[in-house]
């Protein structure tokens, strides 16, 4: 005779096993990552048909195609080959402007997170959230007055007067990564250093900055693209004869050129990017950027 307690646990499931379980948990996991992926990456499908598909099944269609009928390079061709194409001379402006942005950001921010670094933890992180003002204003607020300098200077339109404001928000970023990249050094590393006879500046330089050297590379990726991606600035700050890439493809969008020929281009704006990282990405590791010390 069966108690009806027993009863109930015989009409119960049998629980799965932990590696079932475990199983069944991944599947959702993969499946939020493949939907995240999926959403973020479908911009950039979305350049790729605009660039490499013919117009008449994307700009010029009633209802544009998700899946290529065909596939053509003629969009690319002309933006590159054509007479009097724009886009080519300004993606080499653009990369001369965000490569001044991620060199003077290394070269001002090293020694300014140094110092920061030496400071209190809470006198440092609040000067460097006073750097993040200018970051915190609206872009045009900022572009509008301090074009009047550079026009009586005569650098109007050029790379330096762009890259040079450019780095009012890309120095900031720099100085705030390399402060807690030196704050994660011991102070006993520049002591003994100095107690070696190494003067301040060597010992800043040859002892403490080639352990910071992720966060250095993460700072100048960053703001090199911070500078590849802005279009306020650079569309304030540049004449009709030299303009950044963002400027030119925003320019012909909006009528002022050839719309395909700028969207065939804002894929092609991507690769630089893509090959930088990816040149870079050995330093882009969570535990490299934490500036341990290993023995």
């Amino acid at each position: 005779m069966t108690t009806p307690g027993a009863a109930s646990l015989a009409r119960a499931p049998a629980a799965l096993p932990p590696s079932k379980r475990w199983k069944l948990s991944n599947v959702g996991l993969y499946a939020a990552i493949v939907a995240i992926s999926a959403f973020l990456l479908f911009p950039i499908y979305v350049l790729f048909l605009l660039a490499f598909v013919p117009d008449k099944y994307t700009i010029f269609a009633a209802r544009p195609a998700l899946v290529p009928p065909s596939l053509t390079l003629v969009n690319l061709q002309v933006g590159l080959t054509s007479a009097g194409s724009p886009f080519l001379p300004s993606m080499y402006f653009s990369l001369e402007i965000a490569f001044m942005v991620g060199a003077i950001a290394i070269l001002f921010g090293i020694p300014t997170a140094y110092g920061l670094s030496r400071l209190s933890s809470r006198l440092a992180y609040g000067l460097t959230t006073v750097m993040f003002i200018v970051n915190m204003l609206p872009s045009i607020t900022i572009a509008i007055p301090i074009t009047v300098p550079f026009i009586k200077a005569g650098l109007y339109g050029s790379a330096i007067s762009i890259a040079l404001t450019q780095e009012l928000l890309a120095l900031p970023v720099t100085v705030f990564l390399l402060v807690g990249a030196f704050q994660g050094l011991p102070r006993d590393l520049e002591n003994q250093a100095r107690v070696d006879g190494a003067g301040r500046f060597q010992a800043i330089f040859g002892n403490l900055v080639p352990l910071v050297r992720p966060a250095i590379v993460a700072s100048f990726l960053l703001a090199w693209m911070l500078s590849w991606d802005e279009s306020t600035f650079a569309l304030i700050l540049s004449n009709f004869s030299n303009q950044p890439l963002a400027v030119q493809i925003f320019n012909s969008v909006t009528g002022r050129g050839n719309p395909v020929l700028a969207v065939a281009f804002s894929f092609v704006a991507t690769v630089p990017v893509i090959i930088l990282v990816v040149i870079l990405q050995k330093f882009l590791k969570g535990e490299d950027l934490a500036v341990g010390v290993r023995g």
